[in-house]
Order: structure tokens, then sequence, then C-alpha cells
């Protein structure tokens, strides 16, 4: 039977690692990170007892694992049940960077669009990966100046983002399985993946590669059309926008301002609320 992991009993040999990692439940959602995660166990042989013993190092030593990645993996093995000590995610490199770049319309390309509105969101509503994945339409209404995005933790008011979701939006009405989609990034082709539709949910994997290349091309992009006087600043941004992941574009949009999009950040996101109401009014 298939579960959670478990630590052996005393005085108990552990069962061989391929064995052991079979017997653990893939946490939900985190299928392909767990599935890596196991193969570069397994590569070294290491079962999930040794992984909670001694830790993520040996694998990120073999693999070269960054930071960052030793904090994701990490947290992917302990929602499959196999404690690890947690390792805080590392700051970002810089540690401030224009991000709003990556917030503006250069095509009506349905991807880059799509990805447009989802920085546009996500520049003043900082929220995880996961969270924009299940983020559905019905969540975000418009006001004249915003938008409003409600969730379980409280309602949230987004100040510029109404240019690129409005672009988003009459661009994917166009498409009927992408009108009709419930989620605010839906897929745009269907995938490898069994049920993948046009329209349906995409993957955190899916999200995290989309971010990725929209960040380099919009550095590509600066790098053609920045006048001379301005070439400096443009390489320097596309050197870093090459390495921009969605984590640290969150963070750095975290450093800047943006209120957390968390239990800790309900009272302010409110207080936001109540103030457009009220101007409203």
């Amino acid at each position: 039977m298939r579960g959670e992991w478990q630590q052996p009993l005393p005085d108990m040999p552990a069962p061989p690692p391929a064995r052991a990692w079979r017997r653990i439940s893939p946490p939900e959602g985190y299928e392909i990170q767990w599935r890596r995660l196991v193969d570069a166990a397994l590569e070294l042989g290491l079962g999930p007892d040794e992984i909670a013993a001694g830790g993520l190092d040996p694998i990120a030593a073999a693999r070269g694992w960054k930071p960052a990645t030793v904090a994701l993996y990490g947290k992917v093995a302990r929602y499959g049940g196999v404690v690890l000590p947690t390792v805080p995610t590392p700051e970002p490199e810089p540690p401030s960077l224009d991000l709003r770049p990556l917030t503006r319309i250069r095509s009506e390309d349905p991807e880059h669009l799509r990805t447009v509105a989802w920085c546009a969101l996500a520049l003043s509503w900082p929220a995880p990966v996961g969270q924009f994945r299940t983020l559905r339409r019905d969540q975000v209404r418009t006001t004249a100046r915003r938008l409003l995005v409600h969730t379980d933790e409280g309602d949230w008011a987004v100040p510029g983002a109404l240019t690129a979701w409005h672009a988003w939006e009459s661009v994917r009405n166009r498409f009927p399985a992408l009108a009709t989609s419930p989620w605010v990034l839906p897929a745009l082709r269907r995938g490898p993946g069994f049920g993948s539709h046009v329209g349906g949910q995409l993957s955190n994997q899916a999200l995290q590669v989309t971010f990725a290349k929209h960040a380099v091309r919009t550095g590509q992009h600066l790098r053609a059309t920045s006048p001379p006087s301005r070439r400096a600043w443009a390489e320097e941004l596309a050197a870093a926008y090459a390495l921009l992941s969605y984590d640290s574009f969150r963070r750095l949009a975290l450093a800047a301002g943006a209120p957390p999009v968390s239990a800790r950040g309900v009272v302010r996101a409110a207080r936001a609320v109540n103030r457009l109401h009220h101007l409203a009014g």
C-alpha cells in the first residue's frame, strides 16, 4: 500500500531505495518535481530514510543545484511526507530589478498577452505560481481604475493591470475554447499529458517555463529596440531577465513594496479595497 513516508522501526533495516520511494505517493500537483527528486536520489543510491537523515546536500552537489533549487525540492520532499530541515528560499540576486518591461504589450499573440497579464497582476499581487495556476476568472473583477481579486484569504485591489487584462480578455474571447475556460491562465494548446486540452488548467512547471520564455524574449526585444543612449541599460536588464524565474520575480515585487499575498497581508489588502470603494462612492 502506498502512502506517506514513515521512519523505520528501531533495529529494522530500511528497504532498498527504489522500493522505499515506490511506497510513497507523490504530492498532488508536484508529481513531475517529485519524479525528478526520486530519480536524483536513486542515482546516488539514496532512499527517503537517507534523505531525511542527511538532507539534500549530496544530491545538490551531484546535480549542481543552486540554493533556490534546493529550497524547491526540499519543499517537494516535505509535501510528500519526507521530513527535512526547512531551507529558507534565498533572496533574489540582484535585490532590485526593473520589472515593468515584462508588463508591456508588444503584440497580439495570445501567449504573449496571457503572460503580460500575469506579470501585470503579479507586480502588485505577487501570488505564488500555484495560486495563479488555480486562479479563476470569476475571482477577478474590473473597476474603472484597477482589478479586484477575491480569494479565500481576502479581497485585493490590484492597480496598474487593467490595460494588460483587457487586452488578454479581448484576444481570448476570439477563441471559443479560451472564451469558455474558467482559468485566468488557461492552456493555449494541447499538451502531452492525459486529459490536456485547450482552455484547460496548466501545471506549475508549464507556467514556470512560460514565464522564463517571456523574460528571455523581453530581454531580446529590449536589446533590439533600445536607442544607443539606453544600450547599456538594455544589455544589463536582458542579462538579468535571461536568468529570471517567476519565483524571483515574485520576491522582487515583494521587495519593491507589493503587499504579501498571505494571511499577513489581508488587513492591508482589505484597507486598499475599502479606500477604493470609498473613492468610488
